[in-house]
């Protein structure tokens, strides 16, 4: 009896290794992107009355109607994407279940996809649990900006796709137009899928524009638009997720989501509907006023702690600069400063494949203001 071949070279990730040891020692956990601000009440109020009203068999491979249309309605309105909630949307569980049955879809072993670093380990990470290659480029400098002469030059002929992920985690770079226009334009020269996890689409800071490159020309047939509510309405544990692609794709896509995770849970489904209903625009604009101060938070805390951080200008994590912490890597220099002020960070060389990010930690601000007040308290007593 042995173990399969991928199965060695599976870790815990680095991120919930560090959440396990924040828990040890009753830390705050900066780490992980849990999200445990409150959830707003229409939400639970809906899942509630589902699970009272029955709602809890399974549900269609695509999801319930009343999420569907909601998620249909909401990706005009916001994204100015139109899909066809009957045959372009699949509701999965989390946008991880969503990459996963995708790739499933679309790829064999032996396939390489484009990636870009820092990247979220999940998506690497799913790709190499299929045999798939992940080719890694760097975004260069504090803007991260994208090379084309190397993505042009990492094409071969077992290239099929790119991964995007507008606003990134960890870095919270929000891809501008002109990046989107160019990047494009090189799927469709190259034939191209592009894989896009949009799911921290409303966390924008500074009158930062979130663009869907799905809505741009030649791309609705060849994206694969990823996002979920985990983060929106804070409700990670939920495991509501959705995918919109072309109706060439959707029912391979939603047949691999049922064999893996048959469905997201159908009275979560509803709440998650409700919401999408019920809430006014101003949620949204209240949701990124509130994310924006948590941000300045933080960061004022890391710079007086003489960690300097990379201010982002989307999603909810910070990446700072680590080289005064004790330590040769940054796993070293997380586990450093945990000790020194009950602080969990996750190192950046997690969100990397070629190597870098050994001066690198990053933060997460979704946290309730107690919380995040305690944490860059503790941050500051490092320069005390």
């Amino acid at each position: 009896m042995h173990l399969s071949k991928i199965a060695p070279g599976a870790i815990q990730s680095e991120i919930r290794a560090m959440t396990v040891e924040c828990d040890r020692v009753g830390g705050i956990n900066l780490a992980q992107g849990v999200c445990d601000t409150p959830l707003p009440p229409a939400v639970q109020q809906a899942a509630l009355r589902a699970i009272t009203d029955g709602h809890n068999t399974y549900t269609r491979a695509d999801g319930i109607a009343e999420l569907r249309f909601a998620l249909a309605e909401r990706l005009e309105r916001y994204n100015h994407l139109k899909v066809d909630p009957r045959s372009q949307l699949v509701v999965t569980s989390g946008a991880t279940g969503a990459m996963y049955a995708s790739c499933l879809a679309l790829f064999d072993a032996g396939d390489e996809v484009l990636i870009f670093e820092p990247f979220y380990g999940y998506h690497l990470n799913t790709l190499r649990s299929l045999g798939v290659k992940p080719v890694a480029l760097s975004l260069a400098g504090s803007r991260r900006e994208i090379d084309f002469d190397a993505l042009r030059a990492a094409v071969t002929p077992r290239t099929r796709a790119m991964v995007l992920n507008s606003p990134n985690n960890p870095s919270g770079k929000v891809l501008t137009r002109a990046e989107l226009e160019k990047l494009a334009e090189f799927s469709i020269e190259h034939d191209l899928f592009v894989l896009t996890d949009e799911i921290y689409e409303y966390f924008l800071y500074d009158g930062t524009e979130h663009i869907s490159i799905a809505t741009l020309p030649g791309m609705a047939e060849r994206t694969i638009t990823i996002s979920g509510l985990s983060k929106t309405f804070s409700i990670t544990g939920w495991r509501i997720g959705y995918l919109a692609a072309s109706s060439s794709w959707v029912p391979s896509i939603a047949y691999f989501h049922d064999l893996v995770y048959v469905c997201s849970p159908a009275p979560l489904q509803y709440g998650a509907a409700a919401g999408l209903r019920e809430l006014p625009e101003s949620f949204y604009r209240d949701l990124s006023a509130s994310y924006q101060r948590k941000r300045d938070m933080l960061c004022a805390a890391l710079g007086s702690a003489g960690l300097t951080p990379n201010v982002p200008p989307g999603a909810y994590y910070v990446l700072a600069d680590a080289t005064v912490l004790e330590g040769k890597t940054a796993r070293e220099k997380a586990h450093a400063l945990l000790r020194a002020t009950q602080v969990a960070a996750v190192a950046g060389s997690a969100f990397y494949a070629s190597g870098g990010g050994d001066n690198l930690l990053r933060f997460c601000f979704a946290k309730r203001d107690a919380d995040l007040e305690r944490a860059c308290a503790a941050l500051r007593t490092l320069r005390a």
